[in-house]
């Protein structure tokens, strides 16, 4: 049936039904997101007691590293590998990483370049890597060709030309500047971030990761 001016008109019992439908589908969302939720809760549930460890040793020449009270859930980052391919931290699920954040027209990431090489010939195995990632706009020619003429072959090699890696970290309050470094745990999450440069091959920095490893 319809109204004088050509509009149908509802029965109180057809809105009524229409109201409990769109309630239990906003309802199925709700109990969606609040799964998903707890879902990536459980997945950044890392050991309490890694964290004090982590605390514990964050002296000396990493005593500017920050470990939260609980694991961070990071947003997702996307970066190139050296085929140029787009990735994210997928590729190193299960392992412990030191994600650095670093460009060629930034000195202190230039001098902390090698430090972090040794720290992954030092470390580096089934449960950790070292994983910088170049942020200088244009391409990724000038941070090959920075590696290569420093004699860093050993690294992975990923960039993010764009910088949307970067912008997506300081809108989550990370990556005020570079270099910036996070300590991730096996599931991803942030378990150590520092704004700065560091001595990443030093005792104090090998001590730390040990700690981030449960050693």
């Amino acid at each position: 049936m319809s109204d004088p001016a050509g509009r149908p008109r509802f029965s109180a019992v057809r809105l009524v039904a229409l109201a409990l439908v769109a309630g239990a589908a906003l309802g199925a969302l709700a109990l969606y997101g609040i799964a998903a939720q707890d879902k990536g809760e459980a997945a950044c549930a890392a050991s309490p007691e890694t964290l004090k460890a982590m605390k514990a040793a964050a002296v000396g020449e990493v005593a500017a590293v920050v470990t939260p009270d609980a694991p961070r859930p990071l947003p997702p980052l996307v970066f190139q590998n050296e085929a140029g391919a787009n990735g994210g931290l997928e590729q190193y699920r299960g392992k412990v990483v030191v994600l650095n954040l670093w460009a060629t027209w930034c000195a202190p990431c230039r001098k902390e370049m090698p430090a972090l090489a040794e720290l992954a010939r030092a470390r580096s195995g089934p449960d950790f890597a070292v994983a910088p990632i170049a942020l200088d706009f244009g391409g990724v020619e000038k941070p090959k060709a920075f590696l290569k003429e420093i004699g860093v072959t050993d690294l992975p090699f990923h960039a993010d030309p764009s910088n949307k890696m970067f912008r997506d970290l300081r809108a989550a309050g990370r990556g005020a500047g570079l270099p910036t470094t996070l300590i991730l745990d096996k599931a991803g999450c942030e378990i150590g971030y520092l704004p700065g440069p560091a001595e990443w091959a030093s005792p104090d920095a090998l001590k730390l990761i040990d700690a981030a490893l449960g050693r």
